[in-house]
């Protein structure tokens, strides 16, 4: 890890602060699988000494992150702000928001709004219709990229040789029976995507449910996010999704281009 020199030409501390990061990777354990955890538990998945474990648990204990009943631990909701700091922040979840809520309730289904982090895609923002919808995926939900229409909308920005490299090192498996992880598929799926302007991705990341989406791009070109309607098979085809929703969401990401810097 790169240190900071001192103008004396000695080492000062290094920009790296390893509790914090401990700190956090302990956070992300508590997603890994529902309910309350013990002290062992938690430091075997977060790959912790027991006695660090500890110390960082009563630390957050302290702040108000965790709680805990002297034998089990669990996360409280005022981790939450954590995420609502986030959300307060982006100027794309404030300038998508009322975006995706007029396109939901024009489409009758679910819109959401993705951005890329690494080989995986992450849901940050979504608008529903009027009617009630039992499915729909929550905001912080993560999917491979590989095979998700938003994801495939924005691996778009990268050329093919780009993308070659990137999937050598995705994890390729199989969702569904429909999933492809193939390389070679995949890059030329993605590529016929790329010059078509949208990707429609049919059962590959969950078995009944097929999505459709547009690149979101700032005011310089650059591809920043990605916007999709999805729906259960039962509901609409292929053929109708892209008549109805594509020029739904061709005027959202148009309409927000100038916005975005």
């Amino acid at each position: 890890m790169p240190k900071l020199k001192r103008e004396d030409g000695g080492e000062a501390a290094t920009d790296y602060v390893e509790s914090l990061d401990r700190g956090l990777r302990l956070l992300h354990v508590f997603g890994t699988r529902p309910g309350a955890m013990t002290l062992s538990d938690i430091a075997r998945a977060s790959d912790l000494p027991r006695a660090t474990a500890r110390r960082i648990l009563l630390t957050l204990q302290r702040g108000g992150f965790v709680a805990s009943d002297g034998k089990l631990f669990a996360l409280t909701p005022q981790v939450l702000t954590l995420a609502s700091s986030f959300l307060r922040s982006s100027q794309l979840v404030s300038v998508l928001q009322p975006v995706l809520d007029r396109v939901a309730e024009r489409a009758k289904e679910i819109a959401s709004l993705a951005v890329l982090d690494g080989q995986e895609v992450v849901f940050i923002a979504r608008g529903g219709p009027v009617r009630v919808f039992s499915g729909g995926l929550e905001i912080g939900y993560r999917l491979p990229a590989f095979c998700t229409s938003v994801g495939r909308a924005m691996l778009g920005q990268f050329s093919d040789a780009e993308l070659r490299e990137r999937l050598k090192s995705a994890p390729l498996q199989a969702l569904t029976p429909q999933t492809v992880t193939d390389p070679r598929r995949l890059v030329a799926m993605i590529a016929a995507d790329r010059n078509n302007g949208y990707s429609l991705v049919d059962r590959e990341a969950e078995p009944h449910f097929r999505s459709i989406s547009m690149p979101v791009r700032r005011y310089d070109d650059v591809i920043v996010a990605a916007i999709n309607i999805g729906s259960h098979v039962d509901r609409i085809s292929v053929d109708e999704m892209i008549a109805r929703f594509l020029p739904l969401l061709q005027d959202a990401a148009a309409s927000v281009r100038s916005q975005l810097l």
